[in-house]
């Protein structure tokens, strides 16, 4: 199976997003010409979920060499610029790091270093597809399963990770029914885990984030998976503020904990959770969801993107290689190293 619909395109010389801005109303489009449009659409989360802003910051630093003819330190600094706009997900920094090498081991190519980026893509959509296939080893016969944010199709450059993992239960026949979280304060659960949901047919909730404890307690779910932005090397992980939340409650009563994510989002040079860097955002995106005011102007606002989930609460991660489970720091290693589990 395939989505009818994608992330990113590099069409004509620019590249083509859906604007997930503007998602259920309206499925829309954003074009990134530059490679300041490109840290923008990163940065305003045009593009989102850190397999696609991967896969948009490959394309972003093609388009730097283009604008940069001979001048290699110009390079560097818009490859700079698209590296800090966004500074949690860890496969922005991976893609525009390999994109760089890539380009000096050319000779700054550009047919060259285009065609890194076209791989970049093609590997992530494969990876999708494996870790997929892979996941289906902890899905049961009309399981319950719940999830949160959005790891589908909007947020890498193919299938999904969680909610790929999901989908391939979904169409190989297995029954499964999926209650999906709002995810505050900018709903990527209500306005795009829904749409892709009803999309692709499977049967279907949405919740408010603070129902999950209580569909939990009452044995309502059996197991819960969701995407990673950042992996450290000891298995803690970021992913959306929330995540940390469920898995404590996940933990209390006895229900499965899935991290879905491709060995690309893992991060050997931090050690815990405890050095990943957390993105806090605009605080009107909480006073103003939407655009409506919500809470007095001038409230104080805690708005992290992310918050780390402690590789203790973590049941496995599941990969396009294989399903990590505990000891993390050992089987992760393994991984790194190209092996498979």
């Amino acid at each position: 199976m395939e989505e009818d619909f994608r992330a990113l395109e590099f069409v004509d010389g620019a590249l083509r997003l859906i604007d997930q801005r503007k998602l259920p109303a309206e499925l829309a489009y954003y074009t990134a010409r530059t490679s300041s449009d490109t840290a923008f659409a990163i940065k305003d989360m045009i593009v989102r979920g850190a397999p696609a802003i991967g896969g948009a910051a490959a394309y972003g630093v093609y388009l730097a060499l283009q604008e940069s003819g001979d001048d290699r330190a110009l390079f560097r600094r818009k490859c700079s610029l698209i590296r800090s706009s966004r500074p949690t997900a860890v496969n922005l920094m991976w893609a525009v790091d390999r994109m760089m090498a890539e380009a000096e081991a050319c000779s700054y190519v550009p047919s060259r270093v285009l065609a890194e980026a076209d791989a970049i893509v093609r590997e992530d959509a494969a990876m999708n597809h494996a870790l997929s296939r892979i996941g289906q080893a902890v899905i049961r016969q009309g399981d319950t399963i719940l999830t949160h944010c959005n790891a589908g199709a909007l947020a890498t450059c193919g299938w999904g990770t969680a909610l790929g993992i999901i989908k391939e239960a979904h169409f190989s026949g297995k029954g499964i029914t999926v209650y999906a979280d709002e995810t505050r304060p900018r709903l990527q659960g209500a306005r795009l885990t829904a749409w892709e949901l009803m999309k692709a047919g499977i049967p279907s909730c949405l919740i408010p984030d603070s129902a999950a404890a209580v569909l939990m307690r009452d044995g309502r779910i059996d197991l819960v998976i969701v995407g990673a932005d950042r992996i450290a090397a000891n298995g803690d992980t970021a992913n959306k503020l929330g995540t940390f939340m469920l898995s404590v409650i996940a933990r209390e009563y006895g229900i499965p904990f899935y991290i879905a994510a491709p060995t690309s989002t893992i991060d050997p040079g931090t050690a815990s959770g405890n050095d990943i860097p957390i993105e806090e955002r605009d605080p009107d995106e909480v006073r103003r969801p939407g655009g409506m005011l919500m809470a007095p102007e001038g409230m104080k606002v805690f708005n992290p993107s992310f918050d780390v989930t402690p590789h203790q609460n973590i049941t496995a991660i599941i990969t396009e290689r294989g399903i990590a489970y505990p000891p993390f720091d050992k089987a992760i290693g393994k991984l790194l190293n190209g092996g498979m589990l």
